[in-house]
């Protein structure tokens, strides 16, 4: 009896289908290695049919034109997902191996995220105007065609959305790459999509991949319109070689390096397991989480031993586990990179506070690590600069504002930053001075549907969430009329 689990599959033209000879894969829980299930592993050739399928289908359907349509899919996708929420949030655990409760929060806010732009797909509006006397200028927003969306695993399902959901409101038809690592909870999702049947065949298509070949295909194609990518700086800077010669709309969400600037009216006990908190947030996988600690000079000691405090207290296991604060790593492989990168810090560094280790208490096959804090001087040092994708928090000092911001802002990344203070003038003036497209006061890591998000600098390209990730899939049309007046003799 073949007791293999079942196949996710690729959705293309609207068939769930798996290509003539093509691989398979495995996805495996990261906190136990116990296999998860398996994926249709395609490349190139899936894509291009994706690519063509959603190419047919904005060219031939009233998809792109019939706004109440598409906010009645919306709308029924949403629905259909909170039926299912407990159920994707144990799946994106296993696969992820995000703690369960953020895995909740994750697919909740993913619902309400596609809620949100139901109501925008009715809303695209452009405007008109008389120029001179029968003479009309108008502007509309219009789908910007195929667009192609590339998914990170560290947030999967509200990654997905966030991008997938406000092409579909402008009337884009899309073309989904999942990450490998978090195939089946990408599936599951879309799943739910696919059972709506007033959704046009082709209109949202999926192919899944270990490799690069489909990613490649999808951002050099002539026949996608737009990418939106979320992932590494490098990546994203790849794509947009890549993309240039045929000119596509880009969205990039990429690299950060969080910066949090505790000022020395701040209570220091009530601030320091926030920090922890954000700074562990998905294992420490996150763009915003939080990096570096940037305490007034007169409180840096306390801080030490504050935050030292709260991240030795992460409890670190597997994510179905009620009790653990914080989960595994994405895998062995970026565990063992993590980790080897937070040594080389440590050994670098002014000051060993908290040193990083593999719970002997957990799964060997699981790739978990505990938090490391150290302190250091100089803002240019590589741990200050890089993005180590883990849970490795830095400590430095000021004496100024203008010291604090000339600091925060010392990094080629500019995607989010908080500022801790009581001082509410002194609050809205740092956070004005930052160089960061989000930044949060007396809070960190707050995202929703309806702020936009994104980067200045190197991480990134447009903008995500709000209005205006709406308007990043649409394409601006003048259309001018010379319609004369009505005579009045």
């Amino acid at each position: 009896m073949d007791t293999r689990s079942p196949i996710a599959l690729h959705w293309i033209g609207g068939h769930w289908t798996q290509s003539m000879g093509s691989a398979e894969a495995e996805s495996v829980d990261p906190a136990t290695g116990i296999l998860v299930g398996r994926f249709a592993a395609g490349g190139a050739p899936e894509a291009a049919d994706a690519v063509a399928a959603a190419r047919d289908t904005f060219d031939r359907s009233d998809w792109s034109q019939n706004p109440r349509l598409r906010q009645d899919v919306l709308l029924a996708w949403a629905a259909r997902l909170e039926a299912r929420r407990a159920e994707l949030a144990e799946l994106l655990t296993r696969e992820n191996g995000k703690i369960l409760r953020q895995a909740d929060g994750e697919v909740g806010a993913a619902i309400s995220e596609i809620r949100f732009y139901a109501g925008q797909a009715r809303a695209v509006r452009g405007n008109a105007q008389e120029i001179e006397p029968g003479v009309f200028s108008t502007i509309y927003r219009e789908a910007a065609g195929v667009a192609a969306i590339i998914v990170p695993w560290n947030g999967p399902v509200l990654l997905l959305i966030r991008s997938l959901a406000p092409a579909l409101a402008a009337g884009c038809t899309c073309v989904v790459k999942p990450a490998a690592q978090t195939a089946l909870i990408t599936v599951a999702v879309l799943e739910e999509l696919a059972a709506i049947t007033a959704l046009p065949a082709g209109a949202v298509n999926l192919v899944i991949e270990v490799g690069h070949a489909a990613g490649e295909h999808l951002v050099e194609s002539p026949h996608v319109d737009v990418v939106s990518f979320t992932g590494s700086t490098a990546t994203g800077q790849r794509i947009m070689v890549a993309a240039a010669p045929t000119m596509k709309k880009l969205s990039l969400e990429l690299g950060g390096k969080s910066c949090c600037l505790v000022f020395e009216d701040a209570d220091i006990d009530a601030v320091a397991p926030m920090l922890a908190s954000a700074a562990t947030i998905i294992s420490g996988q996150q763009c915003t989480a939080a990096r570096r600690v940037l305490v007034h000079a007169s409180r840096a000691e306390e801080m030490k031993a504050a935050l030292r405090q709260a991240l030795a207290g992460i409890v670190v296991g597997p994510g179905l586990d009620a009790r653990s604060h914080m989960g595994p790593l994405i895998d062995l492989a970026a565990r063992d990179r993590v980790e080897t990168r937070m040594r080389d810090a440590l050994d670098a560094c002014d000051e060993v506070l908290l040193r990083p280790v593999r719970p002997g208490q957990q799964p060997l096959a699981g790739a978990f690590l505990t938090p490391a804090l150290i302190a250091h001087a100089d803002a240019d040092a590589f741990f200050c600069q890089e993005e180590i994708f883990g849970p490795l928090v830095v400590i430095e000092t000021f004496d100024t504002e203008a010291e604090a911001v000339a600091k925060t802002n010392n990094t080629v990344f500019g995607l989010a930053a908080s500022v801790w203070t009581n001082d509410g003038a002194r609050a809205l003036r740092v956070a004005r001075a930052l160089r960061n497209g989000t930044v949060w006061i007396n809070d960190h890591n707050r995202l929703f549907a309806e702020a936009e998000m994104g980067g200045y600098k190197r991480s990134g390209l447009g903008r995500l969430h709000g209005q205006d990730a709406l308007l990043d899939f649409t394409e601006q049309k003048h259309v001018y009329q010379n319609a004369g007046v009505v005579s009045r003799n």
